[in-house]
């Protein structure tokens, strides 16, 4: 059985760019070409130069369609990129309460940690998000959590200076 005349094989370049392209549509949020493309077989975990996943990209850059298209095609949201952050932690470094609230309605651990041991918690603490942080605390995230380095929530907020959120952690504390 031969194959398609058109459907010659990609050489290197050609398939670097239609990567490039794919994470592109990622972060654009492009669930429609992402739901057709995955549809196809384009692996749901792809990965990036940096260890990102497709699904990295665009739950940080804020595309909840584009998340729930990769979700429900099996996409990993645990797989940390390679600095170690997980979709969930760059939802809390962005701000970003409705993407949080989706990741944990499919299934994320609120405390997930990548091997740094920083949690969505943490994140939100350091940066100041009482929001987050509340929600968080709601949906039963340890603020006594310990990352690699020890340190748990109240203590990432008081080493960015995160003024609201220290004062809530030691409340919580006392």
């Amino acid at each position: 059985m031969s194959a398609h005349p058109s459907a010659t094989p990609m050489n290197d370049d050609e398939a670097a760019a239609f990567a490039d392209e794919v994470f592109e549509r990622a972060r654009r949020g492009d669930a429609a070409m992402l739901e057709r493309l995955l549809a196809s077989g384009l692996p749901a975990n792809l990965r990036n130069h940096k260890g990102d996943t497709l699904l990295m990209l665009a739950s940080y850059h804020g595309q909840h369609e584009a998340v729930r298209v990769l979700l429900a095609h099996g996409a990993d949201p645990l797989i940390a990129n390679d600095n170690g952050q997980l979709p969930i932690a760059g939802a809390a470094f962005k701000g970003d309460l409705p993407m949080i609230q989706l990741l944990l309605e499919h299934g994320v651990p609120v405390d997930a940690a990548a091997a740094d041991g920083r949690t969505a918690l943490m994140l939100a603490a350091m940066f100041n998000r009482n929001e987050i942080l509340d929600y968080l605390l709601a949906q039963g995230a340890d603020p006594a959590h310990q990352d690699a380095r020890g340190a748990n929530a109240l203590a990432a907020a008081q080493t960015m200076g995160a003024v609201d959120t220290a004062a809530r952690l030691q409340a919580l504390a006392g």
